[in-house]
């Protein structure tokens, strides 16, 4: 069975977009796949959170995660930093990466123009680290977005010259697995673009119902259309594919043919999206809810996972460092 490797980092809650742009299939993939899913608390740490905002976020993603449906009897979650190999696979395969290389890569130069006075070393060899996340395990396929498409390529070039240097087949080359023919792109609620946490235009799974009401009654529109099945644009097109995808067909079809024929009451629509929205999100909110009580519980899936990510890990790193020339004793 090949092996699938997910992570996100520990800044935020999940929103729609996350859910059915990725989510919603790594539920699927879990019975497919041999899954491992981490949450990225060391890559975190190039923006310097507080230890309690690191805390509070990784048990919040936790329990998202299984609100969703990951199972962690059928994949396996984990802590990034519950797995002290990947520190070590880090440090060997740094000292394989050049500084040209890493300068030149897209991620690490928009950020040195966005935050100029924390240029970190993480933030340089962030390729490197997460490298070491998906070849610790030897992934077969990452599921990763187009921005991530860079890293994913230095992932190959590190393990291929890993190989290389010392002369062995022992990583494979992972490819990028994408969720094109499965996700659905959730657009923000500002008009354009994709629903994101850096965006501000998010619907989060554990918004209650006042918040979801209130951000979707401020969703851009424009006066309505002027003429017969008019083209929609961009803003009230996101707004259709928004209910289109959580209310049911009936509803959609009603406003729709309201646009049609010029009649659409903005306001109207917007409520009875609100209202589907909060139907589709209240029982996944109850259940983060309701796990976010139970530490006991967290503690249990996140100690489970951290040994069996941590058993794989180990091989590998046994196997590392003998081919280096180290005590394999590991």
């Amino acid at each position: 069975m090949e092996t699938v490797l997910s992570g996100i980092r520990p800044t935020g809650n999940l929103h729609l977009g996350n859910y059915f742009g990725a989510v919603k299939s790594f539920v699927q993939m879990q019975y497919e796949y041999n899954c491992y899913f981490f949450i990225a608390d060391w890559h975190s740490l190039t923006t310097h959170p507080h230890p309690e905002n690191i805390r509070n976020s990784v048990k919040t993603i936790l329990a998202e995660y299984l609100a969703c449906g990951i199972d962690p009897e059928k994949a396996t979650i984990y802590v990034q930093s519950d797995v002290r190999e990947v520190a070590e696979l880090y440090l060997y395969l740094n000292m394989n990466a050049y500084l040209g290389e890493l300068e030149r890569v897209t991620s690490f130069k928009d950020k040195v123009r966005s935050q100029p006075d924390n240029v970190n070393a993480g933030l340089l060899t962030y390729p490197c680290l997460m490298a070491a996340d998906i070849i610790i395990h030897r992934a077969a396929k990452v599921p990763v977005g187009k921005d991530q498409e860079q890293n994913m390529e230095m992932a190959r070039k590190f393990a291929r010259r890993f190989n290389q240097i010392y002369g062995v087949d022992y990583f494979p080359e992972p490819a990028s697995y994408s969720f094109s023919d499965k996700a659905v792109k959730i657009p923000g609620l500002d008009g354009s673009g994709k629903m994101g946490k850096s965006e501000g235009n998010a619907i989060y799974l554990i918004d209650d119902e006042k918040t979801i009401k209130k951000k979707v009654m401020r969703a851009v529109t424009d006066s309505g259309p002027t003429e017969p099945n008019a083209e929609k644009p961009e803003p009230i097109a996101n707004l259709f594919t928004m209910m289109e995808i959580v209310s049911d067909k009936s509803t959609y079809d009603h406003f729709n043919e309201l646009y049609n024929t010029c009649q659409i009451r903005y306001g109207d629509m917007k409520k009875q999206l609100a209202e589907d929205i909060n139907l589709f999100c209240a029982p996944i909110r109850e259940r983060i809810l309701e796990l976010l009580k139970d530490e006991e519980h967290l503690q249990k899936v996140s100690l489970l996972g951290a040994e069996k990510a941590r058993e794989n890990a180990s091989k590998t790193l046994r196997d590392v460092r003998e081919i280096i020339g180290f005590k394999s004793d590991y």
